[in-house]
């Protein structure tokens, strides 16, 4: 099997200086879809035909496994298959895909190769209440596929028919060369339509069979911002559902957005308007609270994350509670039973197991120990204008409210850093350090008076 994907379209409709097949569903560009489709049916080759903003097409998805084809000008779904051909060989079967439809199914394209075998010409059609803008599919009185009529082209009784082609076909290489060098461009567009080798090949008596989508939303395109929006909604439908049916609780299955992959336990709850971004993780139990997004992370089972967090590049070991209002950063380690709570933000560091930081804090390249309580107002000073330095904290520290751990620095076992203390030399171990102006009372003081205008 070789795979044709056409992504030369300019995609006006969009008003966007990206290119059509650029514009992204769930987070991907539409073409990464149809690619990445392309790849799971073990395709041979795949050869991506561009035009319209090609070489940003090609600079954001090459990659060693395609192959690209340069349409210009654009003369049509026919002559954009006729570029591909150079890199196809005789003998396979060819599949043309489009790079405006992301939601096709790979149990569709494979039942749509099965009914091609060797030999055949297979179609893709599906049955729409409302085909209009549709090549319809003419069929003759023993229901043989006889040809494909453009909407422009067909009479008033052709357009009645509900039939419609999605462009998708799979048919052999040696004759769809054949047959692009002999189709015309006399319709009125002027042309050169992969359609019209449907009648060639029923008048050279190669069978052409036709298979329907598993769903009609698989062969819906893109043309516009609103028609994008909708096949977002429709991916993440279809992306919720089978969440659900793997036993993950949606409190608003309308209401999630995934954006690459998650990966669910058992017994996992996510609440509203959440967010997924790259590879996601949760464990058995977990429990995610509205309004959250979690990008590239991985969290333990009966870890919590509540309301308005937003955790990133961070690993949860069981257990964790994380939130309202926090923020975790690429390279945070969580242990077991950390607590993080609302307006934290922690980076680059690693805390171990049953730590706290339940409030107003900033830990920063830190290594934290077992069993520290981080008091409210605390600071990891990690930066020195230049350059970035590590903060340690050993097991059982104690750190008072307002404390700022001035980088490199150590505080030992056991040591308790008493309120408002500024950190820049080492604390001892099983120790309180203080660090803090003398307090004064001042007798007589009064307050300044306002001075009358």
């Amino acid at each position: 099997m070789e795979v044709v994907i056409l992504a030369a379209g300019q995609g006006k409709r969009m008003r966007s200086i990206l290119p059509k097949v650029l514009q992204p569903i769930a987070g991907k560009p539409m073409l990464a879809h149809v690619i990445d489709t392309a790849r799971t049916l073990q395709a041979e080759r795949i050869c991506v035909v561009y035009g319209h903003g090609g070489e940003v097409v090609r600079e954001r998805l090459d990659a060693p496994d395609l192959a690209w084809a340069r349409q210009e000008p654009q003369l049509g779904t026919g002559h954009a298959v006729q570029q591909a051909l150079p890199h196809l060989a005789d003998g396979d079967m060819a599949l043309v895909l489009y790079g405006d439809v992301p939601l096709i199914g790979v149990p569709t394209l494979r039942r749509l190769s099965e009914a091609a075998g060797a030999s055949r010409l297979a179609l893709l059609t599906v049955e729409l209440e409302n085909p209009t803008g549709y090549g319809r599919i003419l069929r003759d009185a023993a229901g043989r596929v006889t040809r494909i009529v453009e909407e422009k082209d067909a009479t008033a009784d052709e357009r009645k028919v509900r039939e419609v082609n999605t462009g998708i076909l799979v048919a052999p290489v040696e004759r769809l060369r054949n047959w692009l060098g002999r189709i015309g461009n006399d319709n009125a567009q002027g042309e050169y339509y992969l359609t019209d080798i449907i009648g060639l090949a029923v008048g050279e008596g190669v069978e052409v069979v036709t298979v329907q989508p598993d769903a009609a939303s698989e062969t819906l395109g893109v043309n516009s911002k609103p028609q994008l929006a909708e096949l977002e909604r429709i991916h993440q439908g279809n992306i919720a559902r089978r969440l659900m049916e793997e036993g993950v609780t949606l409190i608003d299955p309308a209401r999630i957005d995934v954006r690459g992959e998650l990966i669910c336990g058992r017994d996992v709850e996510i609440d509203i308007n959440c967010v997924f971004e790259g590879r996601v993780e949760l464990a058995d139990g977990v429990r995610i609270g509205p309004n959250c997004v979690l990008r590239d992370a991985r969290i333990g089972a009966g870890g919590r994350v509540t309301p308005f967090s937003f955790i990133d590049g961070t690993t949860m070991e069981t257990d964790c509670l994380v939130g309202p209002y926090a923020r975790t950063r690429p390279g945070t380690r969580l242990g077991k039973g950390v607590h993080i709570g609302n307006f934290v933000e922690i980076k680059n560091s690693t805390i171990a197991d049953q730590s706290k930081a339940n409030h107003l804090a900033y830990i920063g390249d830190a290594d934290v120990g077992r069993k520290v309580n981080i008091g409210a107002g605390t600071i990891t000073c990690n930066y020195d204008g230049v350059n970035k330095h590590r903060t340690v904290i050993e097991d059982d520290v104690f750190i008072g409210s307002d404390t700022q751990l001035v980088a490199p620095v150590r505080v030992g076992r056991g040591a308790t850093l008493g309120a408002g203390t500024t950190l820049t030399k080492d604390a001892p171990a099983e120790q309180l350090t203080v660090s803090r102006a003398r307090q004064q009372s001042i007798a007589g003081w009064k307050k300044p008076e306002k001075t009358p205008r």
